[in-house]
């Protein structure tokens, strides 16, 4: 389908219900706050006619959609083509499930989205091709060029979230610039979190949201204390290697109690992995924006097509050489609110340990994590403490679990997914009760209802 036509179906409309348990999470709110209130299924008999009415947007995204089908006949590989749809055009639907995992499991997501460093990046190279074109005296429409040229841009793949919010931290920041005022990333960064929320609060609770102003906060609050303590840089090579590990940590530091209570999962290969990938990821970008242009315009050129096929196919192989690192990748990790919280304070009093390394700064870190210990503990014991027993509504099939202190069996269908039941029953369950352990068996077909502990559960 595209946007020239309207199409015409039988629809069957349904309201997405509410998780069973807290464990869970609530795919119905996270659609409401989009203004999503139903989804439906349409059947195959699909009839079409022309518009006549596409509006400038809708021109806008006819013209993605058509650049992504040539991107598809390409001589490329599929994975170099996909990952090229993904990495400039925002289309992810079509990458396979081993690619996203390895991104995932290595830390390296933020590469394949679409977020501040593409948009720095494909800034970046607008004005430098605009410096080379109009006189000195003239470079400050360079930079107007440059941002009007990033918001088409925006606009072109479709506003993302992500994209929205870096084009217009970046947009502010270059507002200071061309005001001559000094730029101040906390001003530029509130102004951005305003705007965004004044058009949009529900964007408050979106993880993208939380996890860029959280990195950029963190960046500010711990990059030039950790940068103090490298050697003198006194040339390019040094500033990009010292630069890319401090921001990589600080960053890294400050997302982390928030990826722990969201997602559950922490890579230590991340930090490697960071700091071997982002270095180069400016050429990838470039050439990524390059190749897509060329495309655009019909431009297919073997030996470019091969070269790019090569260097993504090297990426992809390496990225997942990272993530097979199973050692260093650690899954199920309980965390909640409160001790999130706590991790930020740690976070917050580390600043001042690494800037000076005094008794009154060691002794508020050490009281600071004395606290979330006591907490986690507590936490630990009161999961271990309780018994659980659960039926798990999952597609159309049910699950029955029981728990016991620190483990649990779970009884499952022999025709459900047992990989998809592990991902969204399995690992949620354990993560949020602190489960250091997990059985399951399967149940036989003649089972209707469990009787355990002198409580029956039904089945079917």
């Amino acid at each position: 389908m595209d946007f020239n036509h309207y199409y015409k179906t039988q629809a069957y409309i349904f309201k997405p219900k509410a998780p069973q348990y807290d464990f869970q999470f609530d795919y119905a709110k996270y659609l409401k706050r989009k203004d999503i209130e139903y989804q439906s299924y349409v059947n195959d008999k699909i009839s079409h006619a022309e518009r006549k009415d596409v509006s400038l947007n809708e021109k806008f995204s006819q013209k993605r959609l058509e650049i992504l089908q040539n991107i598809d006949k390409t001589n490329m590989s599929s994975r170099s083509k996909e990952f090229l749809k993904g990495i400039i055009l925002a289309d992810r639907t079509e990458i396979d499930a081993q690619t996203v995992q390895d991104f995932n499991r290595s830390g390296l997501v933020h590469f394949l989205a679409i977020s501040g460093t593409h948009i720095v990046v494909i800034f970046g190279l607008f004005y430098f091709l605009l410096i080379k074109i109009l006189p000195l005296k003239h470079r400050k429409y360079a930079i107007i060029s440059s941002l009007i040229l990033i918001w088409l841009f925006t606009v072109f793949i479709g506003f993302g979230s992500s994209v929205v919010r870096s084009s217009l931290m970046l947009s502010i920041y270059f507002i200071f610039i061309l005001l001559q005022r000094k730029p101040d990333l906390l001003h530029a960064l509130a102004l951005s979190a305003f705007i965004i929320l004044v058009f949009d609060t529900q964007q408050l609770f979106d993880v993208g949201f939380q996890l860029s102003f959280l990195a950029v906060l963190g960046i500010f609050w711990l990059n030039q204390p950790i940068l103090s303590h490298f050697p003198k840089q006194d040339n390019r090579v040094k500033k990009i290697i010292f630069n890319t590990v401090s921001i990589s940590i600080s960053a890294q530091l400050a997302t982390l109690p928030l990826v722990l209570y969201y997602f559950h999962q922490f890579s230590f290969i991340s930090i490697i992995a960071n700091f071997f990938i982002v270095p180069f990821s400016e050429i990838i970008i470039v050439f990524s924006f390059v190749m897509t242009a060329l495309i655009a315009f019909h431009l297919d050129i073997g030996f470019i097509n091969i070269a790019y096929d090569f260097i993504i196919q090297l990426l992809l192989d390496i990225i997942h050489w990272f993530a097979d690192f199973d050692t260093l990748f650690f899954e199920n990790i309980p965390m909640n609110f409160m001790e999130a919280i706590m991790l930020y304070v740690i976070f917050y009093l580390l600043r001042f340990v690494v800037l000076k390394f005094n008794i009154k700064n060691i002794s508020g870190v050490i009281i600071a994590v004395s606290t979330f210990l006591i907490l986690r503990t507590g936490f630990d014991y009161y999961e271990s403490c309780r018994s659980e027993v659960l039926i798990h509504i999952f597609s159309k099939n049910k699950l029955f679990s029981v728990k016991k202190n620190t483990s649990v069996c779970f009884w499952i269908d022999k025709h459900s997914d047992k990989q998809k039941v592990i991902n969204f029953i399995i690992n949620p369950y354990c993560a949020s009760r602190r489960l250091k352990s997990f059985e399951i068996r399967v149940l036989p077909d003649s089972v209707q209802k469990v009787v355990y502990r002198d409580k029956i559960f039904k089945m079917n």
